[in-house]
């Protein structure tokens, strides 16, 4: 009878998890730890390294877990090849119909047209980006950021941002969530929340929630 006979389910089914939450968690922090792209991708690579390489000594000391620790390993490495490496590998284009209105020159408390508030285009940060993104302002009071001539690179949990500072001159400030980016490239839109201030948070941001890096931005000027 082999020794992993021995061994109650329980314990391998432990190891198992026990590999997921550690190879995920790892993940997560190093690729949050920089805000530049290639060395929160190098610290995440060498975790997935220092992870195997603890996972096979193991193996090697307690044969009945090999199997259950590689299964996490490699369920994981599926996972992040789905969320983390797939949308980096093809572009997503979205060509919405977008709002546009007349740049506003004169304070108006109840337009009776859509009116175009700020705009400004992108410059690259951490990746390349360009474009125009501009805050309009319809004739029911809503206001939306279109993005238009869009482009930059694609990525893995893309977000678009309001925020108060500008990644571009080092800093991201405060900043509102306006969604997930909708494409990597093309026309889009989102919708501001009310009350918003745009004297603060007067930039549009790109921003790679899993790795905390901002692809591209844009000021926002009146």
């Amino acid at each position: 009878m082999s020794s992993q006979a021995h061994i109650p389910i329980a314990p391998r089914l432990l190891a198992a998890a026990a590999m997921v939450v550690v190879l995920a968690a790892g993940t997560l922090a190093f690729g949050r730890v920089s805000d530049d792209a290639s060395m929160a991708m190098g610290l995440t690579a060498i975790w997935w390294g220092l992870v195997f390489a603890g996972g096979v000594l193991i193996a090697l000391r307690r044969p009945a877990f090999r199997w259950w620790l590689a299964a996490g390993y490699v369920l994981v490495a599926l996972v992040a090849g789905v969320v983390l490496v797939l949308p980096t590998l093809r572009d997503k284009e979205v060509n919405e119909k977008v709002v546009t209105g007349a740049p506003l020159h004169e304070p108006r408390a109840r337009p009776t047209e859509n009116v175009q508030v700020a705009s400004g285009s992108f410059r690259s940060v951490a990746h390349d980006g360009r474009g125009d993104a501009a805050v309009v302002r319809l004739a029911g009071g809503k206001r939306v950021v279109t993005l238009t001539d869009f482009e930059t690179s694609s990525g893995p949990d893309l977000r678009l941002y309001v925020s108060t500072g500008d990644p571009a001159d080092g800093g991201l400030g405060a900043f509102k969530d306006l969604g997930a980016l909708k494409g990597n490239k093309g026309n889009q839109q989102y919708e501001l929340p009310r009350g918003l201030d745009l004297g603060r948070y007067s930039t549009v941001v790109v921003w790679c929630r899993a790795f905390s890096v901002p692809f591209t931005s844009a000021r926002l000027r009146a």
